[in-house]
């Protein structure tokens, strides 16, 4: 299982913060076009995405037992 945590907007508009995905082993950018299609999270294009607590570049290989977070840009003043 691979533990996902979503911030801010994109747990909004999943309607959960966390969820976990019953995959072995996959990368990033799948499991963002993954949860873009399920949830219709059109702002995780944009999101920062970090791997048990580092950040990480786009396409990094996820294996089970990883926690991914998708952070989404903050804005304010």
């Amino acid at each position: 299982m691979i533990k996902i945590l979503l911030f801010a907007g994109l747990a909004e508009q999943a309607g959960k913060q966390a969820l976990e995905i019953d995959m072995e082993q996959s990368t990033t950018d799948e499991i963002k076009a993954n949860l873009k299609e399920q949830y219709g999270l059109a702002s995780i294009d944009t999101a920062m995405i970090a791997v048990n607590e580092s950040y990480v570049k786009e396409n990094t290989s996820v294996s089970s037992g990883d926690t991914v977070a998708i952070i989404p840009p903050v804005s304010g003043g």
